[in-house]
């Protein structure tokens, strides 16, 4: 496992260095459905040097990456990879995007690596051993109401068309919270959960690559993670709840409240 770390890591940075190096050279933007969908060139470019690094030292792993899915079928270790989350924000020049990468080992997720280069901040977790930021344990807040919590979200880019739009838990929990912040990538708001900087964190229509590596550092800094109604999440669900473990009844009590529904 030790070295499998140390590949994700180079692996981040690198795909990282290319996001700093082709701010203002995005190359082709393409979008995948909706509006606010967008792939870039810096996107492919980045799975690109993160798969290569890793089938170069593991080349019997598995892949399932945001851009290209399934690169060679199942194996009992699977790289699940988000080369760069907050590709809307990224094209905008709005410095709040990551590289994440999480490897999941026997159908349990075994080490999370997320990377923003903007702020130079290195996230990691192995299972069982902690999580760290730049090296230096991070935990959740001690926040124990969620009258005196910052929480955030994140909104579908099929927003406008679906009814699941997640407006009505925005709303209801605005209103049960100091504050709720959209910054626009989800693998940053689980790490900056599990860091103490919200304390909770709620979004829906989610796919493994956003939440992979963000739910393994969360739950290695003491945080907790659900599905909106209190049952056990997997990263292949479809709704996430995340907090500090103090606040999350009462998240839960909101969001499976029948007025949201």
């Amino acid at each position: 496992m030790n070295e499998a770390l140390q590949v994700a890591i180079s692996a981040a940075k690198a795909a990282g260095s290319i996001q700093r190096e082709r701010i203002h050279n995005l190359g082709v933007v393409n979008c995948k459905g909706s509006p606010g969908d967008l792939v870039t060139e810096v996107d492919f470019l980045c799975e690109k040097e993160i798969i290569r690094q890793i089938k170069e030292r593991f080349p019997d792993h598995s892949i399932l990456a945001e851009e290209s899915g399934n690169a060679n079928g199942i194996a009992p270790h699977k790289w699940i990879i988000d080369p760069l989350d907050g590709t809307l924000n990224y094209s905008h020049g709005y410095p709040c995007y990551c590289v994440s990468i999480g490897l999941e080992s026997h159908g349990e997720l075994a080490l999370g690596v997320v990377y923003n280069h903007n702020l130079d901040e290195l996230f990691v977790a192995e299972k069982g051993r902690g999580s760290t930021l730049n090296g230096n344990t991070i935990s959740v807040s001690t926040v124990s109401s969620l009258k005196e919590s910052l929480l955030v979200t994140g909104f579908t880019p099929q927003i406008v068309g679906t009814l699941e739009d997640n407006i009505k838990h925005f709303s209801n929990l605005m209103k049960a919270c100091q504050a709720v912040r959209r910054p626009g990538s989800a693998a940053m708001d689980l790490v900056y959960t599990a860091m103490g900087r919200f304390e909770g964190f709620w979004e829906m229509k989610l796919k493994p690559w956003d939440t992979a590596a963000g739910v393994l550092i969360l739950q290695e800094a003491g945080g907790k993670v659900s599905r909106f109604d209190g049952s056990p999440y997997s990263i292949y669900d479809d709704d996430i709840l995340v907090s500090n473990g103090q606040v999350h009844q009462e998240m839960v009590d909101i969001l499976k409240s029948p007025e949201t529904r």
